[in-house]
């Protein structure tokens, strides 16, 4: 769905307007712009990126002392105005759904659980260097319903299944179980498996593990994906690596991408960032791709995130 200005505006001026009938309602968003060079092969040109900027309202209440409404509305922002008139505002996730002793159910447009799965493993998210550049299963999907159940020592069960939609549509599910926070605040181990059947005509499986050590926060994927329409097979590995000093944090990321027939694919990233407040930071990276068979991609870029 596309939207207007005009009419995020109005969405957001009720959501305000209700907030006093309301158990709890935050509104929320982060603008992520980069000035960067970039060369997909065929030279290299500067460009200014909005790197997933984004707009929303989400909130809680409370219908009765077990059981409570839980919502999202969701939209990206391409602050940089590149994008074809009206395709400017974008939906994110956006959701309404009910929790309580049984867990949490969720219905709408929602990231699957296996995107979900990944933490905070992905250092360099929303950018060139996002995992989506290689592989499969970074999906949000619409006409979905999401489960996962209560955290029972630091363990949790997640489902996301998604309708046809039509009668000649196909569903699809994902599945996933987590130990942790993906935060890394509530413990200091975090770690997920899931898999992903016919969803978006891949079957994926993905095992996730990051934690902090002597001031690291280190982190590991690997998945295996294939294509259920040529049963296309692939097997891919990341890892990355954070160190924090002060206001400053390095990052590095290495990401590959096995494919049948020989063609692999590698990425790697380096980066800094270094954070002005709570909720500003500034950031630096570099990102190259070695496509084998494909044009290889390089990156450079500096960048300023916001959030409130």
């Amino acid at each position: 769905m596309k939207l207007s200005y005009s009419t995020l505006a109005t969405a957001l001026l009720a959501t305000i307007s209700v907030s006093s009938f309301s158990a709890d309602i935050t509104i929320y968003g982060k603008a992520n712009m980069s000035i960067q060079s970039s060369d997909e092969g065929e030279g290299s040109f500067t460009e200014v990126k909005s790197n997933a900027s984004r707009i929303g309202f989400k909130g809680t209440h409370d219908v009765s002392n077990e059981l409570t409404v839980v919502y999202k509305a969701e939209f990206q922002v391409d602050l940089d105005g590149d994008s074809a008139k009206g395709d400017s505002i974008t939906d994110r996730n956006q959701y309404i759904g009910l929790k309580g002793n049984f867990g949490e159910v969720l219905v709408g447009n929602n990231d699957s659980v296996l995107k979900q799965s990944q933490g905070k493993v992905d250092l360099f998210s929303d950018l060139n260097g996002d995992i989506k550049s290689l592989w499969k299963g970074e999906n949000r999907m619409a006409d979905s319903i999401t489960y996962k159940t209560k955290k029972f020592n630091n363990f949790q069960i997640g489902m996301t299944y998604v309708a046809e939609d039509s009668i000649d549509g196909e569903d699809a599910t994902s599945f996933a179980v987590t130990y942790g926070d993906a935060e890394l605040k509530k413990s200091k181990l975090y770690a997920a498996i899931a898999i992903d059947s016919e969803m978006k005509g891949y079957d994926v499986t993905r095992a996730t593990v990051q934690g902090k050590l002597a001031g690291f926060t280190l982190g590991a994927m690997l998945q295996t994906q294939e294509s259920v329409s040529s049963g296309a097979e692939m097997d891919g590995f990341l890892a990355s690596a954070k160190y924090s000093i002060d206001n400053w944090s390095l990052k590095a990321q290495l990401q590959t991408a096995n494919f049948d027939g020989g063609d692999d694919k590698s990425g790697v990233t380096f980066g800094a960032d270094y954070k002005l407040a709570k909720s500003t930071k500034l950031y630096g990276f570099y990102t190259t791709f070695d496509m084998d068979s494909g044009a290889d991609e390089d990156y450079l870029g500096a960048g300023i995130e916001y959030k409130f």
